[in-house]
């Protein structure tokens, strides 16, 4: 698993897919290369001091690396933006939201994926 440095990378993970959770939120976006996992994080100024900022940071750091890399789609990039109820909030129960807003990327994912049909016609045939 790589870190995304990048703002470009940033940017275009920033146009995919996101989900909330109290203590952050998580954009996800598959990319179109055999490259690894890729994980970026940020955290605003609006969140605290730069020492508020850091220990945010460095929790989400933690949840990734303790985070099973099967949870995380092959060739995708995922950014987790920190809000300021990372610092109170209980660590298990954030590795907990990160867990089910994975899982729910995931039935993102698969809804996009999946081919829209209308009263059992598929909608493309229908054009």
């Amino acid at each position: 698993m790589e870190r995304l440095r990048q703002r470009a990378d940033f940017l275009a993970v920033a146009t995919g897919a996101r989900v909330s959770a109290p203590a952050f939120t998580l954009q996800s976006r598959p990319r179109q290369d055999s490259g690894p996992v890729r994980v970026g994080f940020t955290v605003s100024k609006k969140n605290g001091t730069a020492t508020e900022r850091n220990r945010i940071r460095r929790r989400l750091r933690e949840l990734v690396r303790r985070l099973d890399v099967m949870a995380l789609r092959p060739h995708s990039d995922y950014v987790l933006i920190g809000r300021r109820a990372a610092l109170s909030r209980d660590f298990t129960t954030m590795l907990d939201d990160l867990g089910n807003a994975l899982g729910r990327l995931d039935r993102q994912a698969a809804k996009q994926a999946a081919p829209t049909t209308i009263a059992g016609h598929n909608a493309k045939a229908r054009a």
